[in-house]
């Protein structure tokens, strides 16, 4: 089953817009608690309230071997009818790409993931031929720095644009097997707006909810497709850190039900 076909199946199912960051930091868990056991009863708290699971693998490779097999076990426990997202944000020459994208989607076996493209199509093309995977094209990010180089006005005849929307528009014309999304940060709503009304059907990856301070709202009406749908609102620290107690789990629980009823009200508007 391809990523989109799956990510649509488990927004219905569930019923819900909402990704669960799984970032673990240990000085933020429980103490004596490992990874994978954290992960895995995160997952089994929220496993019916998500369309989606994302993966910073830079919180796993700071952890050495131990993290890297918490990672390779924690993709393995996810239910199989819910999507898993490698935030990976790779982006490099085409054949350092091509051994990215087989880390990736062959080794690692994610459903999609991020991935920068400053270096250009050769950068992102051999992700793109993995057809059945996603690949969501940085375009404007949550993170404050995005303003120095994404809002510059670059030429583009006839006239100027902001950078992040000639991305968009290049990640359009390179979406030949619609497999391509985007991530466009809910701190920015007005340039989410345009992202979404300029590609009305391509999945948009949307950070920044929760510790950022994204808002919610803004991010649910501008993000959705006309069907309400291909919006993936994700949040980390918000939920997987509700408590640093034994009851960690609940209390993820209670915080992405939560998070996903908001949404789902936003989207009933």
């Amino acid at each position: 089953m391809d990523f989109i076909k799956k990510l649509t199946n488990a927004t219905r199912k569930n019923k819900s817009l909402l990704c669960v960051g799984l970032d673990p930091d240990p000085k933020l868990m429980p103490k004596k608690v490992s990874i994978f056991d954290f992960n895995q009863a995160i997952i089994e708290a929220t496993s019916d309230l998500v369309c989606a699971y994302k993966l910073n693998l830079a919180f796993y490779e700071a952890l050495d071997d131990k993290g890297l097999d918490a990672l390779k076990r924690t993709i393995k426990y996810i239910p199989d009818d819910i999507p898993v997202i490698g935030d990976a944000k790779r982006g490099d020459i085409g054949n350092t790409a091509k051994a990215y994208a087989k880390a990736i989607f062959a080794n690692l076996n994610f459903d999609a993931t991020t991935v920068n493209p400053y270096l250009g199509f050769d950068s992102v093309e051999p992700f793109i031929q993995y057809k059945d995977k996603g690949v969501f094209i940085l375009c404007r990010t949550s993170n404050t720095g995005a303003l120095d180089f994404q809002s510059l006005r670059c030429e583009a005849e006839p006239d100027y644009r902001p950078l992040f929307e000639l991305v968009a528009l290049k990640a359009s014309q390179w979406n030949t097997y619609d497999n391509i999304g985007l991530v466009v940060g809910a701190t920015y709503p007005e340039e989410l707006k345009l992202i979404r009304q300029a590609h009305p059907d391509m999945p948009l990856l949307i950070p920044g909810i929760g510790a950022q301070r994204g808002d919610l709202a803004s991010a649910v009406r501008y993000g959705v497709d006309a069907r309400g749908e291909k919006a993936i609102i994700s949040s980390s620290r918000q939920i997987i850190y509700a408590s640093s107690g034994k009851d960690f789990a609940q209390a993820a629980r209670r915080v992405a039900s939560s998070l996903r009823d908001q949404i789902n009200s936003y989207r009933a508007l």
